[in-house]
């Protein structure tokens, strides 16, 4: 007979989800991947901007280094909880994909907004007319916001029509 590789307090029934640790996991892993797509699209293969601009190119290749860094510390975050969940078996399905929008959307929102407007850390891309650019942008994040709020609402309501806890 083969030992159980979980703790005790670990083995739940089978009507037990995390939902709220589903969220989190999945956000940090929608955090990570968003920020991977813009490294990769907009950084490296478009090179539209860097992170930080508005200094030598040595400087704007470093604060790309640090965005990278950030990312994987998100992806690998998010992974450690996600796996903690799987080997649980609490994972809330719907609550991880409203995690993975709300990060990703996130992301985007914040950076189109903070980043882009505030900060004036960088621009999307470096034209006369911002404006389609910013609102392509930031419309993608809201949007990525709206479908992750849409999916989190009916993943409560369905939690509580098929009677299951959440922790």
């Amino acid at each position: 007979m083969q030992a159980n590789p979980l703790p005790p307090e670990a083995i739940l029934s089978a009507n037990t989800v995390d939902a709220r640790g589903s969220l989190t996991a999945t956000s940090f892993l929608g955090i990570g991947l968003m920020a991977a797509i813009d490294e990769i699209v907009f950084h490296q293969i478009l090179a539209w901007h860097h992170f930080f601009d508005r200094s030598t190119p040595a400087i704007s290749i470093l604060s790309d280094g640090l965005l990278h860094s950030a990312e994987l510390l998100m992806l690998a975050a998010g992974f450690y909880l996600f796996v903690r969940l799987i080997r649980h078996q609490t994972v809330s399905r719907w609550h991880a994909w409203a995690g993975l929008l709300f990060g990703a959307g996130g992301f985007q929102l914040f950076d189109g907004i903070v980043d882009h407007k505030v900060l004036r850390l960088h621009q999307v891309r470096y034209v006369d007319n911002l404006w389609p650019y910013d609102l392509a942008w930031n419309g993608f994040g809201v949007l990525l916001l709206a479908v992750g709020f849409f999916i989190w609402r009916r993943a409560g309501a369905s939690l509580q029509q098929r009677g299951v806890s959440s922790l």
